[in-house]
């Protein structure tokens, strides 16, 4: 008889990259990106997920998620591939639809897709989108997307997308930022992407969070379990002061463009941007004691951690990687899928 353990693990462990890189050469930065995809896979984690930006933020970004995760479909044979996310009032919902049948096909039916409302205004100008409209634009696409991904008519009578999608009922996911928003997510039967820090707020990100996912599980009425995705800047090193080296200027800076942004003046200091961007760094003996307290992980099926927005060297952000996989993660009570859990059995 084996001895190998089929016990669920209490969450899924993912990790999700912005796909940034230092100075101009975004060559090196897709390909470094792609090659965290590979690593991630022989660690042992569940999902990878990559974000959407048409706007450059500090060191680039992906414009073209599905286009970049189909590559990674084709290094990967594991893995599961996702979004968090497409920015959804800006795409074209039934184009949106073929690109994510095709990249589910090609990788064997592995794709989850998260989707949201984004914020940029240069971003719907460009499209031609008026950003005042984007929650009932993310609605209507939405609606949209869920008809052609369960292989229904849409666009016109007759037309169904190809390749005929199938089993996308329980891997649809919508980021929100309110207790509304979760309840409405919950109503239409999408999973809840909570963000990595709830900005805006005095409190804590898990205290504003944690009622928010309330709201989405008691509002879900649907047969299968509800699934919740918690993100979170997670980044292990040797100690603090290793950890800071690669994340404190990074961190710094984009704590301070965002209170800019808000009318702020003044530069942001580590220890405040840290705590806004509420980040997990240090030792991982450290960040394990933090994420026991951390009040969403409770209810999590997916914690999903990130590095953004700070920018690590390639070297230090797969050795974080090794470290969530082998100490944190495990210690929280999570462990890599078994050979007879990735069959079905």
């Amino acid at each position: 008889m084996s001895n190998e353990s089929t016990e669920e693990p209490r969450f899924r462990l993912g990790f999700l990259t912005h796909v940034q890189g230092r100075g101009s050469d975004l060559t090196t930065t897709y390909r470094n990106a792609q090659e965290l995809f590979v690593v991630a896979e022989e660690l042992g984690f569940d999902v990878g997920w990559v974000a959407q930006h048409h706007v450059p933020d500090g060191g680039g970004g992906l414009s073209s998620p599905w286009t970049f995760l189909a590559h990674a479909a084709a290094r990967t044979t594991r893995i599961r591939l996702g979004t968090a996310i497409t920015i959804l009032p800006l795409e074209d919902p039934v184009r949106l639809a073929e690109d994510v049948a095709v990249v589910d096909t090609l990788s064997g039916g592995r794709v989850e897709i998260g989707v949201g409302s984004g914020y940029s205004d240069l971003e719907y100008a460009a499209f031609g989108r008026d950003l005042g409209r984007k929650r009932e634009l993310t609605s209507e696409n939405l609606a949209v997307l869920r008809q052609a991904l369960a292989a229904e008519e849409v666009g016109t009578p007759g037309f169904r997308i190809q390749p005929e999608p199938a089993g996308f009922g329980d891997r649809i996911w919508q980021g929100v930022f309110s207790g509304p928003g979760a309840a409405y997510a919950a109503g239409e039967g999408s999973n809840l992407l909570l963000n990595r820090a709830a900005y805006g707020y005095d409190a804590p990100t898990d205290e504003v969070q944690r009622p928010w996912a309330d709201e989405f599980l008691g509002a879900w009425q649907r047969p299968r379990r509800p699934r919740v995705g918690l993100s979170r800047f997670v980044f292990p090193a040797a100690d603090r002061r290793t950890a800071l080296a690669q994340i404190a200027d990074d961190v710094s800076a984009a704590a301070t463009r965002m209170a800019a942004a808000r009318g702020l003046p003044g530069v942001v200091d580590v220890e405040d941007a840290l705590r806004r961007f509420h980040a997990f760094y240090g030792h991982p003996d450290e960040i394990v004691a933090a994420l026991q307290r951390e009040q969403v992980l409770p209810v999590a099926t997916d914690l999903i951690t990130q590095f953004n927005p700070a920018v690590p060297d390639h070297d230090a952000a797969i050795r974080a990687l090794e470290l969530i996989a082998t100490e944190v993660a495990p210690a929280l009570g999570w462990q890599p899928a078994t050979e007879r859990q990735l069959a079905g059995v």
